[in-house]
């Protein structure tokens, strides 16, 4: 009896071993599941970010390509003498005329007492720069161009 007791214990645990097994294995492939899943994920985000740089990319090479055709029609004269003109006078007049009321800014705060260190920052010069830049250092790369 004993024997018999031993023998359908020992069957019944050979009999559970594998369904141990197969959870412990279920388990795992669950683990590995998720885990592909996240690579998965990480793949598909990587994707739509080149996507998007690539439809940026194409976006600045059309809105580019449109600023030069722009620029084009704007240099290109209209064959109407004061038309011409008066669009070749515009940019010169606009920094004439900022460049006159930005210095009677500064005269009259120098007027009303403002030290010269004062009035003249280096926000002041850097504009200063910029207005000269433009106007010098953007003929000699016309010039090559």
């Amino acid at each position: 009896m004993i024997e018999t007791l031993v023998g359908g214990l020992v069957g019944g645990a050979f009999r559970l071993a594998p369904e141990v097994i197969k959870a412990f294995d279920r388990k795992n492939e669950r683990a590995h599941e998720l885990h592909m899943q996240d690579k998965q994920l990480a793949f598909v985000q990587l994707q739509g970010a080149e996507r998007v740089a690539a439809a940026t990319a194409e976006y600045d090479k059309t809105a580019l390509e449109g600023l030069s055709k722009v620029l084009t029609a704007i240099e290109t004269p209209s064959g109407v003498p004061w038309v011409d003109a008066m669009s070749k006078f515009t940019r010169p007049f606009i920094t004439l005329a900022f460049t006159a009321f930005y210095i009677s800014i500064k005269v009259a705060a120098f007027m009303h007492g403002a030290t010269l260190q004062e009035c003249w920052t280096p926000s002041d010069e850097a504009l200063f720069a910029g207005i000269v830049n433009f106007w010098f250092m953007g003929r000699v790369f016309e010039r090559k161009g």
